[in-house]
């Protein structure tokens, strides 16, 4: 199947449509009614098993995924693909936290047999290039799948991994197919800062928005046609049905899996895009409370960060002073101040906006306010600018108004590879 780059675009689009033609599973069929009357979402693999894997036929394959990975009624796909005749299913990758989800962040579960299933499950985690090519020809797979669900936001990092998987599955002479899911905090729009090459890791490999409003399916599309031009993988991808542009999570009827230990809810990640950029501060971005990234604080601040964030009104969200003791991760055992970020209007809520007035604010009233040593918020926005500008007292406005033009350019090139409506 030596498809052209072009050929392989096209293919994914036809493809995917075939995989809705088979008569769907129990575990695909179950059709619980979301609101509005409407049917509950169908994600790749809910399509490609209704089409019975004829995509994969004649194929050893394996599957990039962790506990997101499941049916409708929260099996996952491996236990799923394992006993099942027309799918030969060899090889687990594992990313960050793992596959089976045991490790904290920074973690992975290393290189193992599973026990429920006994397929090898390999460490993708930091592997990229001729090292992630090895793994893969090492498996002896012909096809790569990847199904993991995104958080919508640049620097959430298994988009790279996906990223890495088409590097390496191209390098190794393997064909990649990714089964879409929906990106959480919906598709409308790009917002935020595209990085700048220069700052380039893993948290952030190419130039993208800092919330891209994608799917995991139409960057892999992006990253085939923009960043991998040269050496393009053998690329399918297999689309949701019933999804919507406009489609917060709660509208999928699909079930929430964390998809990292510290993104427990979708509220959750409504917010992450923005207020992680406190992880490249000595904040707290509320790791080891029951409210991750929604809770920030540090010692010795007071009600004065709350008062002055509310007085921006910012479209969407409220703030309320708080006091936490996080468990783990900064501070650990401490009581601390702080905010707690209360979207009320999510079809307003700009959560890069809020994310930058955040640190603006934080900075101006808390004395205690300083960045990470080693500049760690420059990996996070993409770029030296917003660090630069708030120290140099910028507010809100201007630091959003500085990434404005490449922004523009960013949201035209994402309009080439969107494949969903509404």
């Amino acid at each position: 199947m030596n498809l052209s780059r072009r050929g392989v675009l096209a293919a994914g689009g036809a493809l995917g449509a075939l995989a809705a033609t088979g008569s769907a599973p129990a575990a695909a069929s179950a059709a619980s009614v979301r609101g509005r009357g409407r049917p509950r979402v169908r994600t790749g693999f809910d399509r490609l098993a209704a089409d019975g894997y004829r995509l994969l036929r004649d194929q050893k394959v394996g599957v990039v995924t962790n506990p997101t990975g499941v049916t409708a009624d929260v099996r996952h796909i491996v236990d799923v693909m394992h006993p099942d005749t027309r799918v030969n299913l060899t090889a687990v990758f594992g990313p960050e936290h793992g596959f089976r989800g045991t490790a904290q962040a920074g973690g992975s579960e290393g290189r193992y047999d599973d026990p429920a299933t006994g397929l090898p499950v390999y460490d993708t985690y930091l592997k990229s290039g001729q090292d992630l090519a090895d793994i893969f020809t090492a498996s002896g797979v012909d096809t790569v799948l990847f199904d993991i669900q995104d958080a919508g936001a640049r620097f959430y990092t298994y988009i790279w991994t996906l990223y890495d998987c088409m590097e390496a599955a191209a390098l190794a002479g393997k064909r990649l197919v990714v089964l879409d899911r929906p990106n959480p905090v919906t598709g409308r729009a790009a917002l935020g800062p595209v990085l700048d090459p220069a700052f380039a890791t893993f948290v952030g490999r190419r130039e993208i928005a800092q919330a891209h409003g994608m799917t995991v399916a139409e960057l892999a599309l992006l990253f085939n046609a923009e960043f991998l031009r040269a050496d393009p993988v053998r690329l399918d991808v297999v689309t949701m049905s019933g999804w919507r542009r406009s489609d917060f999570f709660d509208d999928t009827g699909l079930p929430w899996v964390p998809p990292s230990p510290n993104m427990p809810t979708p509220e959750t990640a409504l917010v992450y895009s923005g207020t992680c950029l406190f992880e490249g501060t000595n904040l707290s971005e509320g790791r080891g409370t029951t409210r991750p990234f929604e809770l920030l604080g540090a010692e010795g601040i007071d009600r004065h960060w709350a008062a002055a964030a509310n007085a921006l009104r910012l479209p969407g969200v409220a703030f309320r002073e708080a006091y936490f003791a996080p468990t783990f991760s900064k501070f650990q055992g401490k009581t601390v101040g702080g905010v707690q970020v209360h979207v009320q209007d999510r079809e307003v809520f700009d959560p890069v906006r809020t994310g930058i007035a955040l640190l603006v604010t934080a900075k101006e009233t808390w004395s205690g306010f300083a960045w990470r040593p080693d500049h760690w918020i420059d990996k996070l926005t993409g770029n030296a600018k917003v660090r630069t500008m708030i120290d140099a007292g910028a507010d809100t406005d201007a630091v959003v108004a500085a990434w404005r033009s490449d922004l523009t350019a960013f949201r035209a090139k994402r309009r080439r590879y969107l494949r969903y409506e509404g």
